[in-house]
């Protein structure tokens, strides 16, 4: 079995996850949505689906797809030590973007005496 990193390290792999972070979706819906042709789209669902990435449920005559969250524990919890590097960057960009909404006040023009 594949790991979580070689199975999301496929850039269309990972397109359909971001698609199916918001709603599931259907084959013909992510196929539109990704300009992809459908055996593509099958072909990346049946490796998520077998991964555990994501679930199916029939609808009528077509099959809906969502995310399963679990799997993405793994690469959560690796990334977790990391996060400190992440953070101290992330606070510097806040501070810096909340001094330049700071208003830029002019100095007091004095008047001089003639």
């Amino acid at each position: 079995m594949d790991s979580v990193f070689e199975i999301i390290a496929e850039p269309n792999r990972r397109a359909i996850l971001s698609l199916l972070v918001s709603s599931q979706q259907s084959v013909g819906e992510i196929e539109r949505q990704l300009r992809m042709p459908q055996p593509t789209v099958s072909k990346h669902l049946r490796v998520l689906r077998d991964a555990g990435f994501v679930e199916s449920t029939v609808d009528a005559q077509r099959r809906l797809y969502r995310l399963k969250p679990e799997p993405l524990q793994e690469l959560d919890a690796w990334l977790a030590p990391f996060r400190r590097f992440w953070s101290v960057h992330l606070d510097a960009l806040e501070l810096h973007l909340d001094r330049m909404e700071e208003p830029v006040v002019a100095p007091k023009k004095t008047r001089r005496s003639r």
